[in-house]
């Protein structure tokens, strides 16, 4: 996967920057909001807002389990 090239939607975001930007959407807990013009991207930001819920974002820290 080359994560700099940019996506077909003409939006000049990459790969990786629709990766970033679901993650942070489910950080965020905003709906999910995939790009409709461009399947490659939508898979990508898919991915990432997957990720994001599964992970803590990086501001957050778990509580200590006692």
């Amino acid at each position: 996967m080359n994560t700099t090239t940019p996506d077909e939607s003409g939006s000049g975001m990459t790969d990786e920057d629709w990766f970033s930007l679901g993650k942070s959407d489910a950080w965020a807990g905003k709906p999910k909001t995939p790009p409709q013009q461009d399947v490659e991207a939508a898979s990508m930001y898919e991915l990432g807002y997957s990720e994001g819920k599964i992970e803590h974002p990086p501001t957050q820290t778990p509580l200590a389990q006692h």
